[in-house]
C-alpha cells in the first residue's frame, strides 16, 4: 500500500494545486529559475537507450536558467510580437523566432490536431449570387455560379474524443472547390480571437489545454493555466467575454454563426480593391444551449452536435447559412470608423458596416468515410484565389506559415494536396516532384521552369489568363521592430460594447459562466486577477462575479469606455424559420392516438422532427392502431427537444419500478410516471415551449409549473396545442421564462 500524504492526512492542503508554489497577483518581475516539481511527482528512472544507470538527477533532463530562449539556448528579449517592417507590418520573412515557435508548436501531436481534433464535416454547395461581383472578380462569386464544398465544424480545446457539448471555440472551415482552384475559408463562431499576433499562438492553447502534469482537464477553460494567460494577457479580453456568453455553446452548427475573423483584402475585374470581413450567417438563426442542457448532453450524448448535423442531411433538412461581407475602403490606414481592421481581437459593430449577402450554403451529403474525408480534409489559409488577397494582420502572417507545417506532420508528408478529399477541380501542373505518399504519375523530364525538354511546359500564366497576382500594396520604410501599433493597445472597449449588447438573460448566462470557471480555479490569485479584468469591462459584472467567488470586487484600473451598444451581438427578439426543430410528444398509449397521429403530420409539414416517446420500445396502441415510439421514457431528456407536447398524463411504465433506471425512483406524482414530471421539469428550466391536450394540465402541476406560465401551450386537441407551440418556437426559447421581454 502506497504510504499516506501527512499534509493530507492532518488535513493539509486540498489537493489540485496546479503548481509546486502558490502565485502572486502580480506578473513576476525577478528572474529565476524554474520551479520544482510538486511532492507527488517523479519522473521516469535516467537510464541510458541500453537500460543502464546514468547516475544522473532527473531534473538534469528538466529545462533550466531563468531567461526564456529559442531552442538552441539563444536568449530572446521578446516573443509576443513577430518582427515587421513598422509597427503595423507586413511581418517579415526573416523572423526565425516566430518560425521555431510555431514550427515547434504546429508538430505537438501526432496524429490528431493540435487544436481543432474534434470535429464533423459534410459535402454541400455554394450558390454565387453575383453581387460581390462589383469589388471581387473570384469566378465562384459570380451570379448563380455553384461550387462544391466540404464544411468541416470543430470545437478548438478538446481532444477528437471529448464532447461536442463543452464551452469552446468553434472552427468553421470551408473548402471551396472552385474552377480557378481550391479556396479555404478557415474561420470560427467567434469573430474575434484571443491574440493579436500568431507568435502567441502556441501560448493561448498550451493555456488552454490540459494541464501537462496530469493531462486533465478535458476540452474546457475552466483552470488555473487558462486564466492565468488571459489574466496577465488582457488583449484577450474580447474573446473570452464571447466564450463566457452563450456563443461559447451553440444549439447545434446549424444555428451557428461562422467568421473568417480575419480582414481580407477583394480585388475587382478591373483592379479596384476593397477590404472586407467574411460572415457565416445560419438561415435558422444564431441559438445556444444553456449550460445544464450542455452539461447534462455531456454525459447523455456527448456527440449531439455531430449526430444532429448528420440526422438533418440525412432528413433531408439541409442546413443553410448565408456568406456575406462587411465591406470596407482600402485606405493606407486599413481602419473604418477609428477600428483597426488588422487587429484580430476587434470586431466592427453590423450596424457601422452592414453585412452584405454574396451567396448560399447549403450541405447536402454526410461523409462516407470520416477518416478519409473529415479527419483527413487540410485547410490552409494560404490556399486562395484570383481576387482574395491577404493583408498585414500578424495573426493571419502567422497562420500561413503553421497550416504547411501541420499537414506534414498529420498527413505524412508534402503531398496531402493527393488525397482524395484535398484534390483541387481543377487541372493542377504545379512540378513538384516525389515526396511521401506520391501517388501522380508524372510524364516528362523537365520539372523545371523555364525548359525546352518538354516543350516549355509548363507556361507561366498572366492576370489576363487567371493567373494569381498579388496586390501590389506599398510597404511604407520602417525599422525592423517586434512591436504592436498604438491602435491595439485598447483591450477593454469592444469587451464593453458585447457586454452593454447582451439581453438580461444572457448577461446572467455570462455572470454564471464567469463565476463557474473561475470557482474551478485553484489560485485565489488568478480569480483576483482576473477580477481585475473584469472590473476594466464592468462594474456590475465584476461585482456579481465577485460575489459568487466570495472575493471583494476590485474598482476599476482604467476609465470605462462609452461605447453604443450592438443590437446584432445578442441572440434575442429574433424570429427564425422551424425547420428541423425537434417537438417531443409524449404519450403512453391510451387515449385517443389519432391526436397524436395528427400532430406529428403537422409538424412534418412544418419541417420540424416530430418524436414520439413512449413507455417503451416498439410502438404504442392496439396492433390496428399502432403507433411507432422513437424514444422512450427511459431514453428521453429534455436536451434532445426544442419542445415538448403531453398527450395527457402518461402512466408509469413497466421499468418504472425495480430499480432498473434510477432517474424512476422520484416520486410518483398524481400517477404520472416520474420520468415524465423530470423531462417537464427540465424543459421548463431551459426555457422549452411546452403544451398538451386530455388533461396535461395535471402534469403541468405535478411538476410544479403553473398552468398560466409563460409558453406553456394547452389546447381541447393536440392540433389546438401544436398550433399555439409552433408559434413560439421561432423565437428559440420563451425567454420571458428567464425575465426578458
Amino acid at each position: 500500500m502506497a504510504e499516506q500524504n501527512p499534509a493530507h492526512a492532518a488535513g493539509g492542503p486540498v489537493p489540485g494545486r496546479p503548481g509546486s508554489v502558490a502565485p502572486q497577483v502580480p506578473e513576476p518581475s525577478e528572474p529565476g529559475g524554474p520551479l520544482p516539481p510538486k511532492p507527488d511527482q517523479e519522473g521516469p528512472e535516467t537510464v541510458g537507450p541500453t537500460g543502464q544507470p546514468t547516475g544522473s538527477g532527473q531534473d538534469r533532463r528538466a529545462q533550466g536558467g531563468p531567461w526564456l530562449t529559442t531552442a538552441q539556448g539563444t536568449r530572446l528579449y521578446d516573443t509576443d510580437h513577430s518582427l515587421k517592417a513598422g509597427p503595423r507590418g507586413p511581418v517579415l520573412l526573416q523572423d526565425h523566432h516566430l518560425r521555431e515557435k510555431v514550427m515547434h508548436f504546429d508538430h505537438e501531436r501526432i496524429p490528431e490536431r493540435v487544436v481543432h481534433a474534434r470535429g464533423a464535416g459534410a459535402h454541400g454547395v455554394f450558390l454565387g449570387y453575383g453581387t460581390a461581383t462589383e469589388i471581387c472578380k473570384a469566378g465562384f462569386l459570380a451570379k448563380d455560379v455553384e461550387t462544391p464544398v466540404f464544411v468541416r465544424f470543430s470545437t478548438v480545446l478538446g481532444s477528437r474524443g471529448s464532447a461536442d457539448t463543452v464551452r469552446d471555440t468553434r472552427g468553421f472551415a470551408t473548402k471551396f472547390y472552385t474552377d480557378e482552384g481550391t479556396f479555404d475559408l478557415v474561420g470560427n463562431n467567434i469573430p474575434v480571437f484571443f491574440i493579436q499576433d500568431a507568435v502567441k499562438f502556441p501560448d493561448v492553447i498550451h493555456a488552454g489545454k490540459p494541464h501537462p502534469d496530469r493531462e486533465i482537464p478535458q476540452a474546457q477553460s475552466a483552470h488555473d493555466t487558462f486564466w492565468d494567460f488571459v489574466s496577465l494577457h488582457t488583449e484577450a479580453a474580447h474573446h473570452t467575454l464571447w466564450n463566457m456568453s452563450d456563443r461559447g455553446i451553440p444549439r447545434s452548427y446549424r444555428m451557428m454563426e461562422g467568421f473568417g475573423v480575419h480582414t481580407f483584402r477583394m480585388v475587382s475585374a478591373s483592379g479596384g480593391t476593397a477590404l472586407v470581413k467574411f460572415h457565416w450567417k445560419p438561415k435558422l438563426g444564431v441559438h445556444s444551449l444553456v449550460w445544464e442542457e450542455a452539461q447534462l448532453l455531456g454525459g447523455v450524448d456527448p456527440d449531439f452536435h455531430r449526430r444532429d448535423l448528420f440526422d438533418v442531411i440525412e432528413a433531408g433538412a439541409f442546413p443553410q447559412w448565408e456568406l456575406g461581407v462587411q465591406v470596407f475602403p482600402d485606405t493606407p490606414e486599413q481602419a473604418f470608423e477609428g477600428i483597426d481592421l488588422l487587429d484580430s481581437t476587434k470586431l466592427v459593430p453590423e450596424e457601422l458596416s452592414p453585412v452584405q449577402p454574396i451567396g448560399l450554403l447549403t450541405l447536402t451529403a454526410n461523409t462516407k468515410n470520416f477518416f478519409a474525408e473529415t479527419e483527413q480534409v487540410a485547410f490552409h489559409v494560404g490556399h486562395l484565389v484570383p481576387g482574395i488577397d491577404v493583408t498585414d494582420d500578424p495573426l493571419l502572417a502567422g497562420r500561413l506559415f503553421s497550416y504547411l507545417d501541420t499537414q506534414i506532420t498529420r498527413l505524412g508528408g508534402p503531398n496531402f494536396a493527393q488525397l482524395p478529399i484535398n484534390r483541387p477541380h481543377t487541372a493542377v501542373n504545379d512540378m513538384l516532384r516525389d515526396g511521401m505518399h506520391q501517388t501522380a504519375v508524372h510524364t516528362g523530364v523537365a520539372p523545371y521552369h523555364p525548359n525546352s525538354l518538354d516543350g516549355g511546359c509548363p507556361f507561366l500564366a498572366g492576370a489576363q489568363t487567371g493567373a494569381y497576382v498579388e496586390t501590389p500594396v506599398a510597404v511604407p520604410a520602417a525599422s525592423k521592430v517586434r512591436e504592436a501599433p498604438l491602435s491595439y493597445a485598447d483591450h477593454f472597449t469592444q469587451p464593453r460594447q458585447f457586454w452593454l449588447s447582451m439581453s438580461e438573460p444572457e448577461r446572467e448566462h455570462i455572470v454564471a459562466a464567469y463565476t463557474f470557471e473561475l470557482g474551478k480555479c485553484y489560485e485565489q490569485t488568478v480569480k483576483e486577477r482576473q477580477l481585475g479584468v473584469l472590473a476594466n469591462i464592468d462594474p456590475v459584472l465584476c461585482a456579481r462575479v465577485a460575489e459568487g467567488l466570495g472575493l471583494p470586487a476590485p474598482e476599476a484600473a482604467v476609465p470605462l469606455a462609452d461605447p453604443e451598444p450592438s443590437p446584432a451581438l445578442s441572440q434575442v427578439g429574433g424570429a427564425w424559420p422551424v425547420d428541423g426543430r425537434t417537438v417531443g410528444i409524449v404519450t403512453d398509449g391510451t387515449g385517443d392516438l389519432s391526436q397524436v397521429r395528427a400532430v406529428r403530420d403537422a409538424a412534418v409539414a412544418a419541417g420540424m422532427l416530430p418524436l414520439v416517446i413512449g413507455p417503451s420500445g416498439g410502438t404504442v396502441g392496439s396492433d390496428g392502431d399502432a403507433l411507432a415510439v422513437q424514444r422512450t421514457f427511459a431514453t428521453a431528456r429534455s436536451v434532445e427537444y426544442d419542445a415538448l407536447l403531453f398527450a395527457g398524463v402518461p402512466a408509469p411504465a413497466a421499468d418504472a419500478a425495480g430499480g432498473g433506471d434510477a432517474k424512476a425512483a422520484l416520486p410518483q406524482a398524481d400517477g404520472a410516471d416520474p420520468r415524465m414530471v423530470l423531462l417537464l421539469g427540465e424543459a421548463y428550466r431551459h426555457g422549452k415551449a411546452l403544451g398538451g391536450w386530455d388533461g396535461a394540465v395535471r402534469l403541468l402541476e405535478a411538476a410544479g409549473v403553473p398552468a398560466g406560465a409563460e409558453g406553456i401551450a394547452l389546447g381541447s386537441d393536440g392540433t389546438e396545442a401544436f398550433d399555439r407551440l409552433a408559434r413560439m418556437l421561432p423565437g428559440h426559447r420563451v425567454w420571458r421564462r428567464f425575465g426578458a421581454d
